[in-house]
Parts: structure tokens; sequence; C-alpha cells
């Protein structure tokens, strides 16, 4: 298995200056694929006898309205179909898993059809405290054409992946959890772009392959905020009214530029909507941003990857005057020079060869020493960990696997799940996407109102602390001044009172959380809920519900 968020595949080709193979493309969609047969003939066996009756007769598309609802048959599976008529090139398939990772919530998953071919396919959690007044966040995980259920099932969902993947069990510390908070103001999970058991065949087009991402985002949950499905939710301009949540939009592992993208797309789609009102529509409320272990500022944060490698908590090199360490700082100014071209003109004629550089020449001599770049404090043996170092993450992909899951989460189970798909992830390296600096898209947001957390665990090189913490001192908002001149403060989790990392925080004079904050998490990595799940779930808690975080 490769779960390969963009950094891993752009300084394999800038090592090796070679092109895809046809092994990397293998790990498509549509490895191991059943045949059509076959596959009807497993899904016949592992639906349950109610469904059987409902489909008995009906021919594949078939579509049927019962009890005010659409329905339609499609690759021997039942989906309720969602539509808008704003958006009548999109629906929605959904179906309710009832007993998959936490049986105890409402579920439902299914795909965002875009066009024929195109599928997006998601995986919704309701709260586990009250659905209908907490918020709503949309949570991204991995880099582009990667899956959110990495997220899901090692780091904070509501179950975890056990047993060699033969397994999950209980999360007590999983993000729709009311454990530990503060305010009884827990979060609904929705799972949305998560490309593994998607088909996006030349999805994304030309230049705008992040734009258009956002836009699909945000089409997405327009639809599933106004369909009429029992779990479906609304908003308002005031976040605590009952069945109108706020919304948050959360992402962690390398997150480029997805958030700020749509983000962006969200708060235009408002500003669009209050000047030409559509009683049909319903203004998405944006309360809150959250990026964990992400780059959003590649020229700042590429700056601090010596510094942190020579000097940091976790000293990769143990001379920072020696050879390797010099080596390393001399190759930062080039790096950056080839940076701002990017952030100059914006293209992938600029950003493309700066991100190539930048990853070999600064990321390549540290993944040759064997460390674990997402854990420094670790060593990593790919052949046994992976290419992530963590080998529950191959086991994530032997549960996702296995038919009884992808019939109960409405897959076709011809069709094969895998981490990544590299063609998607590919396309976007190659638009330059990674080099360009999203923060920008983020100014109008913070200024109009929309609060931003940036964490990160200490231990983490890929995205480390010290150039998240950076950005946030040259980011453009009304904020600036107030957040520079600001001293790191100690974060001590509520119920254990164990002192879990520092906050750093501009606005809201002390009584809220904030309006942009950072967080360093002490002694976790890259996937910080996973190394430090109590004090993740702290941080996000009393973050959604604007308590102070200090």
């Amino acid at each position: 298995m490769r779960v390969l968020p963009l950094f891993l595949p752009v300084l394999s080709l800038s090592l090796s200056s070679a092109s895809p193979t046809g092994e990397q493309v293998v790990l498509g969609l549509d490895r191991a694929r059943l045949s059509s047969h076959n596959a009807a003939s497993t899904v016949n066996t592992l639906l349950n006898d109610a469904t059987k009756a409902i489909l008995r007769g009906k021919k594949n598309l078939q579509k049927w309205i019962h009890d005010g609802r659409e329905y339609i048959k499609q690759n021997e599976l039942l989906y309720e179909l969602v539509s808008h008529p704003v958006f009548e090139e999109h629906q929605l398939r959904v179906t309710k898993p009832t007993a998959l990772c936490d049986p105890s919530v409402n579920q439902i998953s299914g795909y965002l059809d875009i066009a024929e071919d195109k599928h997006l396919f998601f995986w919704f959690f309701e709260s586990r405290d009250s659905p209908s007044t907490d918020p709503l966040v949309l949570w991204l995980n991995g880099g582009p054409g990667c899956s959110s259920s990495t997220g899901l099932l090692f780091e904070l969902g509501p179950c975890s992946i056990a047993d060699d993947g033969k397994n999950t069990t209980f999360n007590p510390h999983s993000w729709n959890s009311n454990a530990n908070m503060i305010v009884s103001s827990k979060c609904s999970l929705f799972w949305l772009f998560d490309n593994a058991f998607s088909s996006l065949t030349n999805l994304l087009t030309s230049d705008s392959r992040m734009l258009r991402t956002a836009r699909l985002s945000t089409t997405a949950l327009l639809l599933g905020k106004m369909s009429t499905h029992s779990l479906s939710y609304s908003s308002s301009d005031s976040p605590s009214t009952p069945s109108n949540p706020s919304i948050s939009v959360a992402r962690a592992m390398q997150e480029l530029t997805q958030i700020p993208n749509i983000a962006s797309v969200i708060w235009q789609a408002n500003l669009q909507l209050a000047a030409a009102p559509n009683p049909s529509l319903k203004k998405i409320n944006l309360e809150s941003l959250l990026i964990g272990n992400g780059q959003t500022d590649p020229y700042t944060q590429m700056g601090t990857v010596a510094e942190y490698a020579c000097s940091g908590p976790f000293p990769v090199y143990d001379d920072p005057e020696g050879p390797q360490c010099t080596a390393l700082r001399s190759k930062v100014p080039t790096c950056q020079r080839m940076l701002q071209s990017c952030y100059k003109y914006n293209n992938k004629f600029t950003c493309v060869p700066a991100m190539l550089y930048c990853n070999s020449q600064l990321y390549g001599p540290i993944m040759q020493t064997g460390v674990n770049v997402y854990d420094v404090r670790k060593k990593c043996d790919r052949s046994k960990d992976g290419d992530l170092c963590y080998r529950e993450l191959n086991w994530i992909e032997s549960w996702m696997n296995e038919p009884a899951n992808k019939v109960a989460l409405g897959v076709d189970p011809s069709r094969n799940f895998a981490s990544c798909n590299m063609e998607i992830n590919q396309a976007f390296l190659f638009q330059g996407d990674g080099g360009h600096n999203s923060a920008e898209l983020l100014t109008d947001l913070v200024n109009g109102g929309v609060r931003l957390l940036i964490y990160a665990g200490n231990a983490d090189m890929m995205c480390n602390y010290l150039g998240n913490e950076r950005w946030l001192e040259v980011f453009d908002s009304k904020f600036q001044s107030e957040y520079k001149a600001a001293q790191p403060i100690p974060w001590i989790t509520h119920s254990t009172g164990q002192l879990a990392g520092s906050v750093r925080s501009a606005g809201g004079k002390g009584h809220t959380a904030g309006n942009v904050t950072f967080v360093t998490v002490f002694d976790a990595g890259h996937m910080v809920p996973f190394d430090q799940p109590e004090a993740a779930l702290d941080l996000f808690s009393r973050w959604i519900s604007n308590s102070p975080l200090s």
C-alpha cells in the first residue's frame, strides 16, 4: 500500500528524474477489480433481507419514488438520491451503514456524482452528543488523490483499525465524541473527499485543479445541507440555532491548498448569495478553519527545514555545524528564490521546478538517513512499515477491501480500495499547486470573522512546527501585529491537567480560543491525534466551542 501525500511522489520524481511507471499507476482505483458477475453475486449475498426485498424485480439504474424520496438501484445496491434544482449537474447517492465503525451513531455514506464517469465517495458520522445542535466539520486528510479514511481509521474517527486490519475498536477520543468537552458542542464529521472509492478519471481540468476541487466540495456541502434526507443539515446566521449548526473545515496531513481554496469558494458564494438572495439556497455558516501539520506558505516554511533538522527539539543530525547541516542550509536560499518566482507568476512553469528542487534538496538527504520524517523520534523501515512509516495504514487497506464493508458503505465490491490514486496526485503535482502561497486566500476570511487554528506536532519534520508558527507572523490579516507580539503560553488539558503544548493567539482578548491561533503539540508527530489522542480532542473541543485554550 502507498498512502502518499504530495511530497513523497515529488521527492521520488525529483531524485530519480523518472516519469510515473506502470507500477505506480496500478496504485489507482481499478486494481484487482472483480468481474461484474462476481460483484453482483457478492452484493446479493451480503445485502440484508429487507434491502433484497426492496430491490427484487428492479433493473439496474431503475429509479422510483417512495414516501416522497427518490431511490435508485445501481451496481446491485440501493441508494437514496438527493438533488437540488440549482445543481442540475450533480446528485448525491446515499446509503446508511448500520454496523460499521461505531454502530451507536447514525451514519450515511455514498457518492457525489458529478458526471457519468466521475463520482466522489464520502462517509458521514453523526455526533455522539447532540447531532441537531452540534457544528458540522468537514475533515480532509491526505494529499490530492489520497484517501481521508487514513484519518478516520487511524487518527480521529469513531473507530480505530486493529488486528492487522481484521477489526476495528471503539475510539473514545474520536472527534465526534463528547469526551473531554468543556461545552456540549461536539461535532458531526463529514469525511467528504475520500478518493479511495472514487472514480476520477480526467476529473480535474487544465490549470485550475485545486479551484475545481474546491467548487466540487462546496457543491457537495450545499447538496447535503439542502436535501430532505433525514440526516441532512442546514445552517443560519446563528450557530446555536437548533438544526442549524455552524461549519468548520478541518484538515491534516500536508494540507497544501485544499482548505484555503475550499474556504475561499464558500466565502465568495456566501457574498454572492448576500448580494443576490435566492430563497432556494442557504448560506453556509463557515465558522472556522483548522489546519494540522500543513503546508500553506511554502516560502516561509521551507526556510525552516534546515533549522528544524539541525537545531530542533529532536535534531536529525548530531552536529548543527557539521557538513550535513552546512550543506542543507546552503540549499535554502535557492529553494526560496525559486518559490518567490512561483509566488510572483503563479503558474506551473515556475512552481513545479520550485517544488521539485526544494523537496529533493531539503527533504531528500533527511529521508536517506532512515528517519521517519513524520516523527523524527523514530526510524523507518519502509519494507515493513510502508511508505509513511506506519504499518497500521496497511491494515486500513485490508479492512476497507472487505466485501462486506464495501457493500455496507454503498460501494461496488468490484471497486478496489487504494489509499492513493497516483494519476490524480501527480496531476496536482505537475500543475504546481504545492508551491502556491495559499495563505493569501485566507486574508479576507479571517478579517471577516472566520477563525483560523494552525496546530503542529513538534516531532514532525515534514511540515515542522517552526515553519507553521512563522508563516502566521507574516500572514496578512488585521490580527498580524497582535499575533506577532504574542508570546507562547502553556496549554494545559482540561481533563488531566497535563502540559500538552503551547498556545500563541491573537483576537478574543483571552475570552475565546482566538481568531488567529497557533498550537504546538508536544511529543507528537505529523499524526497528532494518533500520538496524543486525549490532547488532540481537548484542543479540538475547545476550539469548536470557542473556549480559551490556556
